[in-house]
Parts: structure tokens; sequence; C-alpha cells
């Protein structure tokens, strides 16, 4: 690819360069594991799927050599979701840029494998980023039966004045369908859901084909449901003794819904904000491999699902508080992704928030024998290089089914544009060399090891959209008519000092879910991580919830007054305040979506849980005073927040601020709200 697309280096970032130098099969397996990619439907069935290919076991199998790509031509019926960052903000694109939308320079669109040299070359264009993945949430799930939570719990403040959200819109980003018709979100026999969007449907048209004069070709894709179609649908289910959700399809519907469960905490009868109207956005998160191949899942859809959540509270004309309970984990965690970016320019306007679950990678250890909850938690590491000579090594634990993994892995290294580092790299096996070292502004494509699998390392100068050095590494399983996994073990990554002027570095694992593989899911998929040794437990809170203007919150324990084990903790990468704050997050009831009648609560664990109960509270405050912004609403939070025993009032890396305290938050808002009428 570097012969291709060589000329603009630097422009498009090292996975997208990855990608462009791969076949349509090789394409179209990634696309099963890569949440940026998707396939034309005839190129993603022309291929078989890992789940149905065997994976070589051993470690010691002959290379299989592949040769050389000729990059004449890329792959063809190959997508890719982007953020595209412009030279101005005026930047008009071409139109092979698909479903475009802007932020300030931020544009994101859909594009073509086979156009993006068109793009990266385009002289408008500084930088071409892959959208990131979101990560599957990952809650702890109550044991048994639990009895419905009480009605008077999560009352605050004066009614009166905040009227508990009514007039204000709530909007839920997350994923497996919202069981609009449950008993939580019913006033009388019809939905407080005004909308649901959901990404990945057909039942209905989409948001552009309902309203092309206030949507435009941003939103084309995806069903949306108004609020007319589900109270049809609820009138309609007790003739027809269906579930009305049944009438009305998403896409995803899974008893236990987490997107239900996280709406009826932050806006349902029994919830935070409880008067008010709720927009949804649903994600799309194919459980079916094939469905993967032909889906997107990764940071674009988040911003369209924002654009698309403040467009429905402009029609409304109501403030709107959103939640999301999703996550992130790649870039640089100091809040200038163009995710990060393009929440942060969207809050610029009053009368809106927006609130981040913080993660739930923050278990270094485990908790009881047998436990594996640190595997998720070892996502982050960071030390100081001593100076010129000096090295450090790390250690990259590949698990997989303890032979091979058969998903592609990656860690990014971010270091000072101060400082020049090299980076080698030693496999697993006993006799192996060290590969490299990989200077700075060199890189190492597409290297094949002895078993057959594949390695890259990019050695980064100077990245457009924080100006820092930045390593990134790829284990890559080889994929054609057999699967060769990444062998299992411990690969050492060494960080050599060439120049040193500042030696601090941050690095971070990009995760993937837990999943099966194989033929009849044989073999597992499982995350790596770094070795005890390497794992430094800090900054792993996830890099969406590292925006300036997001609200991040951290899981707490009420009944214990304590930080789960499992939430993820700050600084950020530039050392700012992240998370902002602890609220409830452990054993939370809330309502069990399409469970049936009988079955209509569960109870569930993590910053999933905490965050829609801060989103509420904003919520409730933006009810009180509809003109605060979201440096206000997060200011009074900061403010009010009170510490767990034993702390002090100062910043905390687990529980940010302390623990929220709504009647102080609502009392501030007031406040404000007077001066406003006082000045006005």
């Amino acid at each position: 690819m570097s012969e291709y697309l060589g000329e603009a280096r630097g422009k498009a970032d090292p996975k997208l360069r990855m990608i462009a130098n791969c076949s349509a099969e090789v394409n179209a397996i990634r696309a099963e594991l890569s949440a940026a990619i998707a396939m034309e439907d005839k190129v993603a069935e022309e291929f078989p799927l890992v789940r149905g290919m065997a994976p070589t076991l051993s470690s010691q199998s002959a290379m299989r050599t592949v040769a050389p790509p000729t990059l004449k031509k890329l792959a063809k019926g190959v997508f890719l979701n982007v953020f595209v960052e412009t030279k101005d903000a005026s930047s008009e694109l071409p139109q092979i840029l698909q479903g475009q939308a802007r932020r300030g320079r931020v544009v994101a669109a859909t594009i073509a494998l086979e156009d993006l040299p068109k793009i990266i070359q385009d002289s408008r264009v500084l930088s071409v980023e892959l959208g990131d993945p979101i990560l599957a949430p990952t809650p702890d799930i109550s044991t048994g039966k639990v009895a419905g939570p009480n009605s008077s719990r999560w009352k605050f403040g004066s009614p009166q004045r905040h009227k508990n959200g009514k007039g204000v819109l709530i909007g839920i980003i997350d994923v497996q369908g919202f069981d609009f018709s449950h008993p939580d979100f019913l006033d009388g026999k019809k939905t407080r859901f005004v909308r649901i969007w959901d990404q990945g449907g057909n039942a209905r048209p989409s948001p552009h084909r309902h309203d092309r004069k206030r949507f435009g070709d941003q939103f084309d894709f995806g069903a949306e449901f108004r609020q007319e179609h589900l109270n049809k649908a609820i009138a309609a289910a007790k003739k027809l003794r269906v579930p009305a959700y049944e009438i009305e399809k998403q896409s995803q519907m899974a008893a236990g819904s987490h997107g239900t469960h996280v709406a009826s905490i932050a806006a349902g009868n029994h919830g935070v904000c409880r008067n008010s109207a709720i927009a949804a956005v649903l994600i799309s998160l194919a459980d079916d491999d094939l469905e993967r191949r032909k889906s997107f899942t990764d940071s674009t859809r988040i911003a369209h699902a924002i654009d698309y959540l403040l467009a429905v509270a402009d029609e409304l004309q109501m403030p709107i508080s959103i939640n999301i309970s999703l996550g992130t984990n790649g870039h640089a965690h100091d809040g200038t992704a163009a995710i990060s970016r393009w929440i942060d320019t969207c809050l610029v306007t009053p009368g809106r928030s927006v609130c981040v679950a913080a993660g739930n990678a923050g278990q270094e250890v485990a908790a009881f024998p047998g436990d594996l909850g640190f595997v998720m938690g070892r996502i982050h590491t960071s030390g100081k290089i001593a100076g010129r000579y000096a090295h450090r090594d790390l250690e990259w634990e590949v698990i997989g089914d303890r032979f091979v993994d058969v998903s592609e892995n990656e860690l990014e290294i971010w270091y000072s544009e101060q400082d020049r580092l090299a980076v080698s790299i030693r496999p697993p096996w006993p006799d192996a060399d060290w590969i490299g070292p990989i200077p700075p502004g060199k890189y190492l494509e597409n290297h094949q090891l002895r078993p057959g699998s594949f390695l890259s390392i990019y050695n980064e100068l100077y990245h457009s959209s924080n100006g820092s050095n930045y390593i990134s590494v790829f284990l890559t399983p080889f994929f054609g008519n057999e699967v060769i996994g990444i062998t299992s073990g411990t690969w050492k990554v060494r960080l050599h000092g060439l120049d040193v002027r500042d030696g601090r570095f941050h690095g971070w694992i990009e995760r993937d879910d837990p999943r099966r593989q194989g033929p009849l899911g044989s073999q597992w998929a499982f995350p790596s991580y770094f070795s005890e040794a390497s794992n430094v437990d800090n900054s792993s809170i996830g890099s969406l919830a590292c925006g300036r203007r997001v609200i991040a919150v951290a899981n707490l324990h009420e009944r214990d007054q304590t930080i789960n084990i499992t939430s993820s903790q700050g600084p950020t990468r530039d050392q700012r305040n992240k998370p902002d704050v602890a609220a409830p997050g452990t054993e939370i009831v809330a309502a069990n979506g399409f469970a049936g009648p009988k079955d209509l609560w569960i109870g569930m664990s993590g910053t999933s849980m905490a965050s829609p109960f801060v989103a509420g509270v904003a919520g409730l405050m933006l009810a009180c005073e509809p003109r605060l912004t979201a440096a206000q609403i997060e200011g009074i939070i900061h403010r009010t927040s009170r510490p767990l025993p034993g702390k002090a009032f100062e910043w905390s890396n687990d529980s940010g601020f302390g623990v929220i305290q709504p009647e102080d938050c609502l009392k501030e808002a007031l406040l404000v709200n007077k001066r406003a009428e006082v000045r006005s």
C-alpha cells in the first residue's frame, strides 16, 4: 500500500492503510470483527465466515507465504465509515463520501474502499480516520427475580419547579432495543417515546424519507418509529394478542435489553426524569456474523445519533439531556478523537447535555479464585523512558483459546512530540528474535510471521488531531481458505529512546468483544490485555468519556459507599479530571425489556447504569433552567458533589469530584434561573 498511497502518508490512519492493502476476501472476514467496515450483500455472502472456518492451532504450522498485493485496483464492494478532517469548515467534499454530516472541520461519512485514494489525495483534506469500534456493554446481571422499584425513589427537589422533567427531551443512544410498551414508559395507554431511530432496521422508512427537508441525506438509513406508530401498536396489541413491539419490530429486541434498562433509569416512570419525552437511537449491534459483515457499529454512528437527537429536540423546541452508556477505546484518550470533538462542538449551544459511562475496565486483579474480570481491566500502561539509549519493555498477553486468537489485536502507544522513540516486537515462541526496531516515521506492514499470521507496526509523527507522536501495533490472523490465528502467549513490546526530552508515554489496548469463533463456535476470540507487571491501574476510562464537555460517570456501590471495582479510572492522557462524578450504578433495578408482563424488572450493575442517573438529573436541571450550557451543568455537578467516606473534596481518579447530589444540583440550577431572570 505504501507504493499506492505513499505520497499521502500521514493523512490516512494506519488501520485504513492496512485495509486498503487487503483483498475483498480478507476484508469480508475482517468486517465480521471490525465495526467500521461493511460489505455489499453479494461480497459479504461470497466468502466463508470465520465461525465456519477451522483455525490452525499449532504455532509451528508451515508458513503460508502471501505474495505482495498488486495495488493498481482496490477491492470493490467494501465500504468504510470515516471521519474526514478538512482544512476549513467551508470545504465542500465530493459526493463519493456518502451521507455526509459536518461539525466544523470534521465530516462523518461512508466511502467505498476503491475511492479512498481520491479522498486522501484531495487537497482540501487534512486527515482521514476510521471510525472507532463501539464496545458492547458488559453490565453484571443480578441473579434471581427482583422486586419492582419503589415509586418514591429518586424524587428530588421541588416538582412544581422542575415538573419531573416535563418539557425536556431525554435522548438515549444504546443497543439491544427499546421496549416502548413497557409499563415504565406508559402515560396512560400511550408511550412516552416520541422517536426511535433503529439504525440497523428496515421496518419503517428512514428519518430522511420521513422528513427530507429536516434531515437531509445524513439519516438515509435505518428505520424511524414515530410516536403515532408506537401508540397504534400499543392500541392494537391487546386485540391481536401479541406484544406491541412485535407489531412495530426493531432490529434488536433482546430480553433484558440494555437500552431499555438505561432508558428506564434516566426517564422511566420509576426513574429520575419521569415526565420527560424520550427519544432513542438504536445502534446496530448484530449478533449474526454475516450481518456483522453488512453493518456498521462504530463512532461515526454515534455522531449521526447525536445529530438526530438534537434535530428532534429542535423540532419539539425542547432542551435535551443525552445519555451514552457505550464506549470506545481507541485514540489518545485526551478528548481529541474525532467523535469527542464532534460532541464538544454540539455542546456549545445552550440547553444541551451529554453524559457518558466511564467504562467497566477498572479491575486489575482477580477478586476471588477463578475471577477473570481483570482481563477486561488491564487495558492501560504508562511510564517514562529515562533518556537516550534507555528502553522499556511491555508485556502484551494474547490469550484466545490458550492456543491461538482468531481476532485482530491492536495496541496504541502515544508519546510526546518532543521525543523520538523506536519500537521492537518479540513474539512468544521460545526461539523468537526481536523484530525491529522501527524508527519514527517508518513502518512495517503486513509482515508475515512463522505461523502465518501478520504483524504491522507504524511509528507516526505529529498526529493531525493533537500533534503527538504515536505507535500502532497490529496482530492479524491469516485470513484465507483457512484461518491461522495469532499465537497465544506474552508478546514483548520494547520502546527505545532515541532522542528523549520528555520521555512519558501511555498505551491502550483496543478491545474486541469476547466471542466464539471457528466451526460451531469451538474457538474463542478473546481480548488481549497487559500483564500484571505492565498494567498501570489508572487512565482506563473509555476514550468517548474523555471529551471536554461530556459528563463522565463512575459506578457508585450505593449500599457500601464505595466505587465498584470494575469502574474505570482517570485521568485523561492530558491529565484532565475525568470521570466527573459518581452515581448509583450497582444492583440498579429498572425495566426488563422484551421479557413479558410477568417479568417486568431486572437488576444490573455497571457504569452503564450510573450514567443515565446523571443524565436524568441533568434533565431536571434543564427543566429548572432550559438555558443552562453543558459547561454550567458540569460545573454545578462538580461544585455540589460530596466525597465518599475517607476522601476529601479534591478530584479522585475513581470517583471524580464525588457522589452526585441531585437536590443540590437543582438548587443551583434554580439560582442560575433567578440570576438569568434578573439580567433579562
